[in-house]
């Protein structure tokens, strides 16, 4: 018997819920978001990237088979987008000094990224095809890439359910394209708006 989730249409308060059958839905604790999230996830993207996170770090992912080599988030970005991927990054906060210094070169066009002051959802969409939807930011912490007593307590699912994955990227394409920003009370604080094509801003 297939799980079911009850999904309201994005930006909808007259829409009633449906419940609708959907595909793998999985519990993604602790460290376990590190393997989904990157491993199955991010490393894996072949056409697309979604991500939006509270707090954005330059994380270090170690290279596979590689105990001892590491490279940060926004170098896998990098060169993801590089090879083709439209990644588009949605933050809230201040990225990390490290991460800053890495953003601040030369990005490639295929890597947009965006600030949005009231953001604290945290999803990864992988090729409009697996998802993830919880607690964890982009972080070392968030993800579990951290050792044992650094890491956060995070809950999250990971799933391929078509019409969750779709409603999911109705409300970040809501945010990325602005339709928030009329009712937002943090425009003081909100650079351009959303649109940073320097990073001068963050």
């Amino acid at each position: 018997m297939p799980i079911v989730f009850a999904v309201r249409s994005p930006l909808s308060v007259v829409n009633p819920v449906r419940a609708i059958p959907c595909g793998v839905v999985e519990l993604v604790v602790d460290a376990q978001h590190f393997y989904r999230i990157i491993n199955d996830g991010i490393l894996k993207a072949k056409t697309s990237l979604d991500i939006s996170t509270a707090d954005f770090k330059a994380m270090l992912v170690p290279e596979p088979g590689a105990s001892r080599r590491a490279r940060s988030i926004v170098e896998i970005l990098r060169r993801l987008a590089s090879r083709g991927v439209e990644i588009r990054l949605l933050h809230a906060g201040t990225p990390s000094s490290a991460a800053l210094r890495e953003l601040k070169r030369e990005l490639p066009p295929n890597l947009t990224i965006r600030r949005c002051p009231r953001l604290h959802a945290k999803a990864v969409v992988i090729d409009c095809q697996r998802m993830y939807l919880g607690s964890a930011n982009l972080t070392g912490a968030g993800l579990g890439a951290k050792a044992d007593g650094r890491r956060n307590f995070e809950m999250g699912i990971w799933t391929t359910a078509p019409a969750l994955i779709d409603a999911v990227l109705g409300e970040f394409n809501a945010l990325w394209e602005g339709h928030r920003c009329a009712s937002c009370k943090r425009k003081d604080v909100c650079p351009v708006p959303l649109e940073e094509p320097t990073l001068g801003g963050i």
